[in-house]
Parts: C-alpha cells; sequence; structure tokens
C-alpha cells in the first residue's frame, strides 16, 4: 500500500447506514457454469427483497466486463483480478449498507476465498448454481459452448478451462430439479433472519 495514503474517518458508518435502510447488508455471490441460471436466479431474488423494501444492486458480467474490467481478458491471471476487483467494488457496496448481489462463473476456489477475506466471512453468502455441463450445453443462451468446442474461444470455463465447484456452499441450487421461482425463494428464507441480524 502506498504510504501516502492516509484513510480520512468518515462520521457515517456501515452500522449508520444499515439502521437507516433498516436492514443487514452482506453479500450474495452466485457461482457456476456459464449458463447454469446465475444471473436469471439472482434477478428473481432481487425482484424479491425489492418487494420487501430491502436496497439492493446487481453486479453481473455485463456491467463489470464492459466498465471497470474492460482491460482484462479470460486467461487465468486476469479471472483473478476480475474477481479481486469485483470483490472490492461489492465490498463498497456492502459498506453502502446494500445488499449486493453478484453472479460470476468464478471458478478457482483461491478466488472464492479471497472474496470472502474481502468482504468479511460475516457478509458472505456463497450460492453454488450447480447445473451440469451437459445441461448448460444444451441451454447454450449466449452461443458460447458452439464457439468453444469450434476452438473460436480459448479458456472457456468447463470446455478448456477448469471450474472448481465449492464443498460447501451455504446454498446449493440444482436447476435441472427446481424451479427459477422455488430456487429464488429458498434463497430469500436463507437469508431473511441474516437481513434483521446485527453484525
Amino acid at each position: 500500500m502506498n504510504k501516502n495514503i492516509i484513510p480520512h474517518n468518515y462520521q457515517i458508518s456501515v452500522n449508520d447506514r444499515r439502521k437507516s435502510n433498516q436492514h443487514n447488508s452482506f453479500l450474495l455471490w452466485f457461482t457456476g457454469l456459464s449458463g447454469s441460471g446465475k444471473s436469471t436466479i439472482a434477478n428473481v431474488v432481487e425482484q424479491k427483497l425489492h418487494q420487501k423494501g430491502i436496497k439492493t444492486f446487481t453486479l453481473d458480467g455485463d456491467n463489470i466486463r464492459k466498465g471497470i474490467n474492460n482491460d482484462l481478458t479470460f486467461s487465468p491471471e486476469d479471472r483473478t483480478e476480475n474477481i479481486r476487483r469485483i470483490a472490492e467494488v461489492a465490498n463498497l457496496m456492502v459498506n453502502a449498507g446494500l445488499v449486493t448481489l453478484a453472479a460470476f462463473v468464478s471458478p478457482y476456489k483461491k478466488d472464492r476465498e479471497n472474496i470472502r477475506s474481502i468482504v468479511k466471512d460475516v457478509n458472505f453468502v456463497e450460492i453454488f448454481i450447480n447445473t451440469s455441463l451437459k445441461e448448460c450445453e444444451s441451454r447454450d443462451v449466449k452461443g458460447l459452448y458452439k464457439k468453444a468446442r469450434a476452438g473460436e474461444i480459448k479458456n472457456m470455463t468447463g470446455i478448456s478451462a477448469p471450474y472448481e465447484a465449492p464443498e460447501s456452499p451455504d446454498i446449493e441450487i440444482k436447476t435441472e430439479n427446481e424451479s427459477v421461482e422455488a430456487a429464488a425463494q429458498r434463497i430469500v428464507d436463507y437469508i431473511t433472519p441474516k437481513l434483521s441480524k446485527q453484525q
């Protein structure tokens, strides 16, 4: 860290913001293969929270890769940096008093552990959208798997790059056996006690 950077002590704390919002703030991290349903489920969870008056914001590849991380590739090193930056942005949002939802493939365990250490364990909810590669390929909403199989995309998770599945996520969703609505409701039910718990 630069020795000339001296933090300023602001008078309004994260707890003040949480009190003002009348709910706790933390990070919901959705991980899984491309096409697993991460963004779809996160979107429904956010809608349900919004209906309850919870202040939220969702981070995903579209609003991150096109902006703050538009200088990064999909190499292993850049994937790690991508996730590190997202974790830092998410941490700021948690400190702003928002329930933050993040939907990213995030294939490496060490990177997800780093997120946990940045936002603090108590503020981190890991949600594994466990959809098989076969199912994700059959959906292929963005046509990425077809391109990867044709050799047009390098470092495609599940095809030419690894996905390290979470071993003990807070919530595991198997989309082949559970509807989007049911999965979203299960997540909301899980985090509801956390919304009112003081940290």
